[in-house]
C-alpha cells in the first residue's frame, strides 16, 4: 500500500545484531566502549557491545518537548549539563526563555532519578582518549543524540561513533558534522516515527535496562 512504511526490523535486538555486524567491519581507534540512550536504546546497544567486545553503559539524556507537543523536541539535555537546542524551532513557535528553562528543570528531575537508577554512585564516565559508539533504537530529530555527544565531548573521547538502525535521511548531513562515523542501517524517505519500522516495538522498562546492564557487569568482572 502507497505510503506506509514497510517493517525492517523484527525488534530491538534483531536492529542491534544488525548494527554490530557493520560495526565488526570497522577499525576503531581504541577499543570501544557503548553507551546506549535508555531506554530503547539499551537492548540494542546490548547486541553492538557483544558483537565488537565492547564495554555497555547507559548515558543519560532527556528530549525538552514543546509546551503542549512534548513528542515534538526542541532540544535535549544529558546528565552533566550539556544540551543541544534547537533555535530554528524555538523561535518559530515563539517558545519564551521561560517556558525552556520550565522544561529543563522538568527533565531534569527524570534525568536524575535515572541516573541514579541505572548507574548508582557510578555517576561518572572515563571516557578519555575512549572510542565512544553512542546507539539508540532510531532517530526522529536527533535532539537526544546531539546532547548525547555533545556530552561526550566534554570528557575528550578519542572517537565518536553515532550507530542507530534507522533514521530520516535528513540527519545524515547533521551527524556528519558532529561525529566521527555516522552508522545508520535504513534511512526511508516516507520516515514517520521509530516504531513504524519495526514488527515489535514494546516499552522497554527500567527494570530490563538493569537486568542488560547487570549481564555486562558481571562479565567484565569476570575477564
Amino acid at each position: 500500500m502507497a505510503g506506509v512504511a514497510m517493517k525492517i526490523f523484527e525488534n530491538r535486538r534483531a536492529a542491534g545484531v544488525e548494527l554490530g555486524v557493520r560495526l565488526r567491519q570497522i577499525r576503531f581507534a581504541s577499543r570501544p566502549i557503548v553507551l546506549a540512550l535508555p531506554r530503547g536504546g539499551v537492548p540494542v546497544g546490548a547486541e553492538v557491545a557483544e558483537a565488537v567486545n565492547a564495554e555497555l553503559d547507559v548515558i543519560a539524556v532527556r528530549k525538552l518537548g514543546v509546551p503542549g507537543q512534548p513528542e515534538f523536541a526542541m532540544g535535549a539535555i544529558s546528565w552533566n549539563g550539556a544540551s543541544y537546542l534547537n533555535r530554528e524551532v524555538i523561535e518559530a513557535l515563539g517558545i519564551s526563555d521561560r517556558e525552556l528553562q520550565s522544561a529543563r528543570a522538568r527533565e531534569s528531575i527524570e534525568l536524575e532519578r535515572r541516573n541514579a537508577a541505572y548507574r548508582g554512585a557510578q555517576r561518572g564516565y572515563s571516557l578519555n582518549d575512549k572510542t565512544v559508539i553512542l546507539v539508540d533504537d532510531g532517530m526522529a530529530t536527533g535532539a537526544t543524540m546531539l546532547a548525547a555527544i555533545a556530552a561526550v565531548k566534554q570528557l575528550h573521547a578519542r572517537e565518536i561513533v553515532v550507530a542507530v538502525p534507522v533514521a530520516p535521511p535528513d540527519l545524515r548531513v547533521k551527524f556528519e558534522q558532529v561525529a566521527d562515523r555516522y552508522l545508520c542501517i535504513h534511512e526511508p524517505s516516507n520516515f514517520g516515527s521509530v516504531g513504524q519500522f519495526y514488527e515489535y516495538f514494546e516499552q522497554v522498562e527500567d527494570e530490563a535496562v538493569l537486568a542488560t546492564l547487570a549481564h555486562f557487569r558481571s562479565k567484565s568482572s569476570i575477564h
